[in-house]
């Protein structure tokens, strides 16, 4: 095992003394290609290209002498540390930092970042990190290669956002490019590169004692009450339902929603309250603008689709769990055949039930059922005010072995 391991975070400027230390001792120097060309590097040492970090770490383990792991910018920040001090490698390190690339890249727009949600995209991360983009109004994407401002920029479609985009930070070939999402596709980007996603309403992000988006901003609870989305909900609104709905559904940052029949807006509202990304889709133009409206109003993004489904699901973007406020048989069948994680609907009647059960079982879906009654009361003289009934079906998509 290496007596000594020291990970040095390199940002493009001059090396600390006690970086420029350890690397003058090393006997093993782990890099990309710049970092190996450092002048700095003892030309005694074994070099390793650092492509796999694993590959590298093992190669550490093994070696007799003092190495020195060289990174760009912080390397505690979604960088090799993690890696390096995993058990099975057994490797104690020192850290000296630099800063990070989404520091940097924040420094060079000249904007804040304490309000920022920073995500990494690579090629199986990508349409979750889309996701984030579309949910929250300023995200930095720490990119790779298949995983780049184009792909983020063709996936973003429908959304329109701004990207900042930093090219080879720290470097003599450094780059800083604004444009628009749509047109980022029309470019070739050279790695590593960080961007920065910025659109939409600012409410609901604020830079104040938590970084990220703050969760007290906005009323307090997982759902709220009718007089929150202007009254006037469908059965299908109604506030027990909803509850329901979205325990069953879980969004979370990262998910796309599809809330087929959003009517008020109601649910796809609390869906973005949840961090999750948001289509809400319906045939009724006055629903879209109520929806809109609603969002707005309570200062989260989603995306508003005026269209009749099944059909204009077709060329939506693939979801993760879905609420389906109306439709029938059709749509449930469609959006089954679309794989969805989950699925939550409702019937009016049990044979309604029935018949949307055995489709989500036919396309292999577990399938719940429960009948809900709630009944509201008014507190004046404990009268019943209004009774509510509704069949709620769950379909849940087994894991593969399951």
């Amino acid at each position: 095992m290496a007596d000594r391991v020291t990970v040095i975070g390199w940002d493009g400027s001059p090396l600390t003394a006690a970086a420029r230390a350890a690397l003058g001792a090393a006997t093993l120097v782990a890099g990309a290609a710049h970092h190996l060309a450092l002048p700095e590097v003892p030309p005694g040492a074994e070099r390793v290209r650092l492509g796999s970090v694993a590959l590298a770490a093992r190669r550490i383990a093994a070696h007799r002498g003092t190495a020195v792991v060289l990174a760009d910018g912080d390397p505690g920040f979604f960088g090799v540390v993690r890696t390096l001090r995993a058990p099975e490698f057994g490797l104690e390190v020192e850290v000296v930092p630099g800063v990070s690339s989404v520091a940097s890249a924040f420094a060079r727009a000249g904007m804040p970042w304490d309000d920022a949600h920073v995500v990494v995209a690579h090629p199986r991360t990508l349409r979750r990190a889309v996701n984030v983009c579309r949910a929250h109004t300023k995200v930095a994407v720490l990119t790779s290669p298949g995983a780049g401002p184009a792909e983020l920029g063709l996936l973003m479609e429908g959304v329109h956002r701004t990207f900042v985009i930093c090219e080879e930070l720290g470097t003599e070939r450094e780059r800083v490019s604004v444009v628009t999402s749509d047109k980022a596709a029309d470019h070739t980007w050279r790695d590593p590169n960080v961007v920065i996603v910025v659109g939409g309403r600012a409410a609901g992000e604020s830079g104040g004692w938590l970084a990220g988006r703050d969760p007290s901003v906005g009323p307090r609870g997982w759902s709220l009450p009718a007089e929150e989305y202007g009254g006037d909900l469908g059965e299908g609104e109604r506030e027990p339902l909803r509850v329901s709905q979205l325990a069953r559904l879980g969004p979370r940052t990262g998910d796309l929603v599809w809330d087929i029949g959003c009517g008020s807006g109601a649910f796809a509202t609390e869906a973005a309250r949840a961090g999750a990304a948001v289509i809400a889709v319906d045939s009724d133009p006055h629903a879209c603008t109520r929806t809109e409206s609603t969002a707005r109003r309570h200062g989260v993004q989603l995306q508003v689709v005026h269209g009749t489904a099944p059909h204009v699901l077709e060329n939506l973007p693939e979801p993760d769990v879905v609420r389906i406020g109306g439709g029938g048989a059709g749509v449930v069948s469609a959006v089954a055949d679309r794989r969805p994680q989950r699925i939550v609907t409702h019937a009016a009647t049990r044979d309604g039930a029935e018949l949307v059960g055995r489709n989500l079982a036919e396309h292999g879906y577990r399938v719940e059922c429960a009948l809900l009654q709630s009944v509201e009361l008014d507190t004046g003289d404990w009268t019943e005010k209004e009774r509510s009934v509704a069949f709620l079906l769950s379909g849940v998509l087994p894991a593969r072995g399951d």
